[in-house]
This record gives C-alpha cells, sequence and structure tokens, in this order.
C-alpha cells in the first residue's frame, strides 16, 4: 500500500469516526435525559385534547318585590376543551429507564376553556307577571341564567367523560410527538 492509499484510508477513518461521535452527539436517544424530554414537551403548554359541543336549557325565576315574578328560558350552547397543562410539569415527572425508554408523570385532566356559542345561544322566552307591569325588568338575569349554563354546561362535561378523554388524548399524543423525536414512551402514571 502506498503513502496516498494509506492517506485515504487515514482519511476515510477520521471521516467515519467523526461521522459517528457526530451521530452519537445528534442521536436524541443517545443524550437524553429528563430534563431534555421535559423541555421537548413542555413546548406544547397547554395541550387541548378533546372538545364538546354541549347545550343546556336554563330556567330562572325572580320573585319581585312586593309581588309578582320574572323568569327567562335560556337555550345555551358552549364548546368545551379539556386537556392537560404541561407548563406545570417537573423533571422528576419524567424518568429515562436503562433502556432508553421513558416514564412520564403527567398532570390532571382539566377543563381548559368553556367558550359560549353565541350565534346558538337565544333566549327562548322572558316574561313577568302580566298583572304588575309598573315592575321594571331585571337587567342581570340574563347574566345570571349565562352564568347558570355555564356551570351546568361544565358540570355535563364532566358527568360526560370529558377529563378521561382528555387523558387518553393526551397521553397518546405525547406519545407520537416524541416518538417522532425517537424517544419511545412506555407509561404514564
Amino acid at each position: 500500500m502506498g503513502a496516498t492509499e494509506r492517506r485515504v484510508v487515514l482519511a476515510s477513518g477520521v471521516v467515519l469516526f467523526a461521522l459517528f461521535i457526530w451521530k452519537w452527539r445528534r442521536d436524541p436517544r443517545l443524550d437524553m435525559d429528563p430534563p431534555a424530554v421535559l423541555a421537548r414537551v413542555q413546548q406544547l403548554n397547554q395541550l387541548a385534547t378533546v372538545k364538546y359541543t354541549i347545550q343546556k336549557v336554563v330556567g330562572l325565576r325572580e320573585q319581585k318585590v312586593p309581588v309578582g315574578s320574572e323568569s327567562i328560558l335560556l337555550i345555551m350552547q358552549a364548546n368545551v376543551q379539556a386537556g392537560i397543562d404541561l407548563a406545570t410539569m417537573h423533571a422528576e415527572d419524567v424518568r429515562v429507564q436503562r433502556d432508553g425508554t421513558v416514564a412520564m408523570h403527567l398532570p390532571e385532566p382539566k377543563l381548559l376553556n368553556v367558550i359560549i356559542d353565541e350565534k346558538e345561544t337565544k333566549v327562548w322566552d322572558r316574561q313577568k307577571t302580566w298583572w304588575t307591569p309598573w315592575v321594571p325588568y331585571s337587567l342581570d338575569l340574563e347574566q345570571r341564567a349565562r352564568l347558570a349554563g355555564l356551570d351546568a354546561v361544565k358540570q355535563t362535561a364532566i358527568d360526560m367523560g370529558i377529563l378521561a378523554q382528555a387523558q387518553r388524548n393526551a397521553q397518546s399524543s405525547i406519545k407520537a410527538l416524541l416518538g417522532l423525536a425517537g424517544v419511545r414512551v412506555t407509561s404514564f402514571q
């Protein structure tokens, strides 16, 4: 083997070694630590994983002084989003196993947004006692009906299982996201 051939072999060896070192440093599976995984997950901030649309009918009656009453019947439609707040995670919530897989502890799911759909929300009926025309309409009865409707929508979403669905969807989304980065998530606690 001549000097030129030795230089080519030596140069090829140096290039291969440099590629191995570069790959080793660039491969997230090889230099993965809990803070690095946590940083990737927290980039999502609030992860809304499920959305329900719920309609509720709310009726309120207010007694007037000295006599009579006023009532309102409101049909409300709202969109409820649930998910998890990844910004509350800590480094101890991510554990890298010896085999390079990851086990995570996710925050509890919660309702993230409840938004009234104004186009689909209507006052269906509003009345006051016919024999008390001098008693003015209540200025805040509709507002109180809306607040009661929001509470009812939230409770209905929870009763329908939105939080459990949000948890399952969050686990699936995070597993897929980290999978794209080459990280295999084996369990969620």
